[in-house]
């Protein structure tokens, strides 16, 4: 597979490779230069999601999967009486 690079540098992807990746019209991509000159493209969806983060708490942003209210979380984890003097 060799496609070219028209005048606007543009490039079509092999339909083989957009199925490989799961990415269609519109998809988010991920350029990442290799140290041996290659470039490394992925899904920008999927890779967000695997890519770690630096610190192990921003690793867990947006991880929540059920909405509650600070209120609710402190009754939960401390008793009805949590605000009380």
């Amino acid at each position: 597979m060799t496609p070219a690079l028209t005048v606007k540098s543009q490039v079509t992807i092999p339909k083989a490779i957009r199925e490989y990746l799961g990415i269609g019209p519109g998809a988010k991509l991920l350029f990442e230069p290799m140290a041996d000159g290659r470039v490394a493209i992925t899904n920008a969806n999927r890779s967000a999601k695997r890519k770690p983060a630096a610190d192990p708490v921003d690793a867990l942003i947006g991880s929540a999967t059920r909405k509650i209210s600070t209120d609710e979380l402190m009754r939960l984890t401390r008793g009805d009486d949590w605000n009380t003097p």
